[in-house]
C-alpha cells in the first residue's frame, strides 16, 4: 500500500520584493492536505516586520504597519512554522519568491528547516503551469479562472486565502497526472495480488503433497486399479 502523501500549500505576504534589501515577511499562511484532500489544518500568522511596508506591496495586500504593530516577530513563530512544514511536500506558486524570504528569515535565526536544505520537497506550481500552458497567463487568478476555482473573495492578496485557492487550483492542475498515478498503483496492487494468490495456491499444493499419508496414496492406487480400500491408516485419518 502506498504511503499517504502530505502536502502543505504555502503563501507569504511581504513588505517588498527583495529580502536582500531588508524586506520581511508580514503574513504566512499554510493549508494541509493528505492524499489530495484538505484536512482543515492550517497555519496562519501576521508578523510585525519592524520596518515600513513599501507602497507597492501595500497596494497588493492592504496590510498596514498600524495593523501589524502588536503582532509577533518572525523569531517568535519560527519553530512552530518549521514544525508545521516538517515532513510535507510544500507547494508554492512562484516558489523562488517565498523561499527567498523564508531562507532569509530562518537564516537570520541560524535555523535550517528541512525544506530549505532539501529543495526536492518543494513543488513550484507556477513552473508546472508554465510547462502545461506555455505562453499563457499563469498567475494564481488566471489559473483559478481557467479551472473554474471560485476566487471571487480575493479582492486583495492574503496568505491564508491564497494558500487555500492554491490547493484547489493545484488539484485541478495535476488531476490528470494524479489519475495516471492512481491507475498505476491499482495495476500494481492487482498484479501483486494475483502473484500472491498464485504463490499461495502453489504453497497450499505443496502442503497437501507433503501431508498426504503414504497409506492414502496406496489406497488411492488400489482404488484406481479396482482394489478394495482397506487401509487402517486411511480409515482413521484425522482429516478424512
Amino acid at each position: 500500500m502506498a504511503h499517504s502523501e502530505r502536502l502543505v500549500f504555502l503563501d507569504t505576504e511581504t513588505t517588498g520584493l527583495d529580502p536582500k534589501l531588508g524586506h520581511k515577511i508580514i503574513e504566512v499562511g499554510a493549508v494541509e492536505a493528505v492524499d489530495r484532500r484538505l484536512t482543515g489544518l492550517t497555519f496562519h500568522r501576521y508578523l510585525n516586520p519592524d520596518r515600513d511596508i513599501d507602497a507597492g506591496a501595500l497596494a497588493v495586500h492592504g496590510i498596514t504597519n498600524e495593523f501589524l504593530h502588536d503582532k509577533p516577530r518572525f523569531f517568535e513563530i519560527a519553530a512552530e512554522l518549521a514544525q508545521f512544514l516538517e515532513g510535507a511536500t510544500i507547494v508554492i506558486h512562484n516558489a523562488a519568491f517565498d523561499l527567498g524570504f523564508l531562507d532569509a528569515e530562518f537564516g537570520a535565526l541560524r535555523m535550517r528547516p528541512t525544506f530549505l536544505t532539501a529543495r526536492d520537497t518543494v513543488v513550484d506550481s507556477l513552473a508546472i503551469a508554465r510547462a502545461k500552458f506555455p505562453g499563457k497567463r499563469n498567475s494564481l487568478d488566471a489559473l483559478c479562472e481557467r479551472f473554474g476555482v471560485d476566487n471571487s473573495s480575493r479582492n486583495l492578496h492574503g496568505a491564508l486565502l491564497d494558500a487555500r485557492l492554491l490547493g484547489d487550483m493545484y488539484f485541478a492542475l495535476t488531476r490528470e497526472q494524479a489519475s495516471i498515478e492512481i491507475e498505476s498503483e491499482a495495476e500494481r496492487v492487482i498484479t501483486s495480488s494475483g502473484t500472491n494468490a498464485i504463490a499461495a495456491a502453489a504453497s497450499a499444493a505443496e502442503m497437501i503433497a507433503v501431508e498426504i499419508p503414504d497409506a492414502l496414496r496406496l489406497a488411492h492406487r488400489k482404488y484406481a486399479l479396482g482394489d478394495k480400500i482397506d487401509s487402517p491408516e486411511f480409515a482413521h485419518a484425522d482429516w478424512a
